[in-house]
């Protein structure tokens, strides 16, 4: 009965196709392998070159990237997470990944496995997660679906990081209508280990043990990686079977018992189970290391006794991982996890062949070489097809000049803080905890960037996730520069030194030359500013194919930026104006055009222009310098400008702090409209202390910033002379409701 179960189809090219293979690679495989591929052995095929795992539209370009620094301990992408040097011994892991697809066809599972996946790629090194960001993206708020979408998103995040217990410290949300049907849900992982513990990818020592540990599998997120690697469809509704099912409190238990067995020092390699399941972390475990596994699946514990080969190894079953052991000491391991009530179990032995070998029913399923699977080796590696996209003529050459003079500036500021993308995310951010572990310093809401106390130390980390899909829509280059700039000037803000990114690349489908070359572009941009501001990147992720049946998502490099405060007592207090009497200072660059505004597309529904004004030699100068002031005491507060202008961000400090003040608009040489609502990069608003006034003035014109003193807090009223008398109430009840009123109208 067995073999007739697991009875497999005859192989040909047309199956071939139908697991995402090309002709061309169905004959690259056979040569491989110098005969036809069993079904299982095209399958493991199938999603190990599929996008999301070999990366091969991609990769070609990301080499371009600068992926080395002074404070990196190991090379992007050799390991399940990037490691940066954070001093006192300690090292910092983190990373970015997406669960997109998923998300787009199952939101609360969806975005609740991504969590779960993202912090198992930092407990697998050795680090225990100690905050939790993310990036997310959605479509119209009008829209039933994107309500719905939004709201089963946030409860899955919630759900599974509360119960996992890992403060969630920042991220962002932003609306368009070209995420419609494709939202974006991308999260972060940062985590802490000691320089000498961690753990490695690895599968050396002909003779050692595998194990598979933690969760039973079952046959969910089969085929995930593949459907990763594919447009959305109405079709997608058909592969729920392909999102996978998480339990945060199972993956609670694996990080404690991953933790303690790796300080058994039985342990010579580990690998979390993500895409491609069984498949993927034995072979590149055994690629990494030249030697080979061989896996009897029949011992693998599972959920469904009947499940053949083929589903075992494609499996996405969550919170499991492969462990590589000390021969003679594979016990050790067992008895911690079996502490933990959890699955450890010894399914194979590294081997010398060069080969992963799985068995099922006593037989041999696949026999492979292990390098022909994977990224630097056997996967395949496209460059493809590129041309300027055609709109890019339209939007470039746009007449925004009707849109400059503004009658009712005061009704505008209050309309524009209606947008979505800048009302408050209150109603996601209280879902999540960020205090769970009681490091936080500065959670998500009124501050620029998350801050986290390093115990032990009187370090922090602050972090933060940003990008502008409109910028990058409109001068792929530059919004990628622009990514990189924010997110590193937000951590400037609250007071820490950008040190590293991680990054998740969110584009439409490669094949199509218009999407490659605005991804070409982007990653570009993205050095261009990595370079400038010495901020190498230490891994991430690519998510091609976002796309529905009406177009492609705007191009979005989501950028997650590592900082550090060496002392924590120094980093500034979230955003808001903090005392009566503080001046105001603006300080940066020219206030100037309004290219690519949320005031243009929201107030006019005009996606044109440019990307903002870049600079990245005195975006550089700007950080140095406003850190150095930071540092010095000089700064009560400090919040950058981005969506919506001077004129959101002075809103916001009101409402931040429930404090009023008086503004003089005296930025030279532009006209109101711009001063208010450009978003020219380069801008950073200050409140200081009457007493450090002048020393802070001299200090920023010495090092030639431009600096210009706004106004003074104070009232109950923001006032901008000959513009606006705004109640910081009317402000705050605007500000806050736009999306809890939306969301409401979410059928259960």
């Amino acid at each position: 009965m067995p073999q007739l179960r697991h009875r497999e189809p005859d192989i040909t090219p047309e199956l071939a196709r139908e697991h995402g293979l090309t002709d061309d690679e169905f004959v690259k495989i056979c040569d491989y392998l110098g005969r036809t591929p069993t079904f299982t052995e095209l399958g493991v095929y199938s999603v190990m070159w599929s996008e999301h795992c070999s990366y091969k539209n991609s990769i070609a370009v990301l080499k371009t990237l600068p992926r080395t620094g002074p404070g990196l301990l190991v090379d992007a992408g050799e390991e399940n997470a990037g490691l940066v040097d954070i001093g006192h011994g300690l090292a910092c892991a983190f990373k970015i990944e997406s669960h997109n697809h998923p998300s787009a066809v199952e939101p609360y599972q969806g975005a609740a496995t991504g969590v779960g996946g993202i912090h198992r790629d930092i407990f697998t090194m050795g680090a225990r997660p100690i905050a939790s960001l993310n990036s997310l993206r959605f479509g119209s708020m009008s829209e039933p679906r994107v309500r719905y979408l939004l709201d089963g998103v946030v409860k899955g995040i919630a759900d599974y990081g509360n119960s996992f217990g890992v403060p969630t410290v920042g991220g962002e949300i932003y609306f368009d209508k070209s995420y419609e049907g494709n939202p974006l849900v991308n999260a972060m992982s940062v985590g802490i280990v000691k320089q000498g513990e961690t753990a490695s990818a690895i599968a050396e020592g002909v003779g050692n043990p595998v194990l598979i540990v933690g969760a039973s599998t079952g046959r969910d997120g089969i085929h995930g990686a593949t459907f990763a690697s594919e447009e959305i469809s109405e079709a997608s509704e058909a592969k729920r079977p392909s999102v996978q099912v998480g339990d945060p409190f199972t993956e609670k238990l694996l990080l404690e018992a991953s933790l303690e067995a790796l300080k058994t020092g039985a342990i010579v390699g580990i690998q979390d189970m993500g895409a491609a399941g069984i498949s993927c972390s034995s072979s590149e475990m055994s690629a990494k290391s030249k030697t080979g596994m061989h896996i009897d699946l029949d011992k693998v514990p599972l959920r469904e006794s009947d499940m053949s080969a083929y589903e075992i190894l494609l499996s996405e079953s969550q919170e499991r991982m492969l462990i590589v052991a000390e021969k003679g000491r594979e016990h050790e391991v067992m008895d911690v996890f079996a502490k933990w009530d959890l699955n450890a179990v010894v399914i194979g032995e590294v081997i010398d062949s060069g080969r992963v070998v799985y068995l099922r029913d006593g037989e041999v399923k696949a026999d492979i070489p292990a390098d022909s699977l994977v990224l630097g080796g056997g996967a395949p590696v496209y460059i493809r097809e590129t041309a300027k996209p055609a709109y890019l003529e339209i939007t470039g050459t746009t007449d925004l000049s009707p849109y400059i003079d503004v009658e009712d500036l005061q009704d505008t500021m209050l309309q524009l803080l209606k947008s979505p993308n800048i009302a408050s995310k209150r109603w996601v951010y209280e879902q999540y905890d960020h205090m769970v572990r009681t490091n936080t310093v500065s959670g998500p809401g009124p501050s620029d960037a998350g801050v986290v106390r390093i115990k032990g130390t009187n370090k922090a980390l602050a972090v933060a996730t940003d990008c502008n899909g409109r910028y990058v829509y409109l001068n792929p280059r530059k919004g990628g520069q622009i990514a990189v700039a924010e997110a590193a000037r937000n951590v400037v803000c609250a007071g820490g030194r950008p040190v590293a990114i991680t990054n998740c690349l969110n584009f439409g489908n490669p094949y199509k030359p218009e999407v490659y070359w605005t991804f070409k572009e982007a990653v570009g941009g993205m050095g261009d500013a990595c370079d400038m501001l010495q901020t190498p990147v230490t891994g991430g992720n690519v998510s091609f194919y976002n796309e529905n049946p009406i177009g492609a998502i705007f191009p979005t490099p989501v950028i997650g930026m590592l900082g550090l405060i060496e002392d924590c007592e120094k980093h500034t207090t979230p955003a808001g104006f903090q005392s009566d009497g503080d001046e105001i200072l603006y300080v940066g660059a020219s206030r100037s055009g309004i290219d690519g505004s949320e005031y243009l597309a929201f107030i006019h529904g005009i996606t044109a222009g440019d990307a903002p004004d870049m600079d990245l030699e005195f975006e550089k100068r700007l950080q140095k310098v406003v850190l150095e002031a930071i540092r010095d005491g000089m700064v009560a507060s400090a919040h950058d400008l981005s969506d919506g202008g001077l004129a959101v961000a002075l809103m916001e400090k009101a409402i931040f702090s429930d404090k009023g003040a008086q503004i003089r608009l005296d930025l030279p040489g532009q006209s109101a409209t711009e001063q208010l609502f450009s978003e020219a990069q380069s801008g950073i608003l200050l409140t200081v202390k009457p007493a450090n006034l002048d020393a802070l003035q001299l200090f920023l014109t010495e090092q030639e910033i431009p600096v210009h003193h706004l106004g003074t807090v104070g009232g109950d009223q923001l006032i901008i002379e000959e513009i606006a008398e705004l109640p910081v109430s009317q402000l705050k009840d605007i500000y806050e409701w736009i999306i809890p009123e939306a969301v409401s109208q979410v059928q259960p």
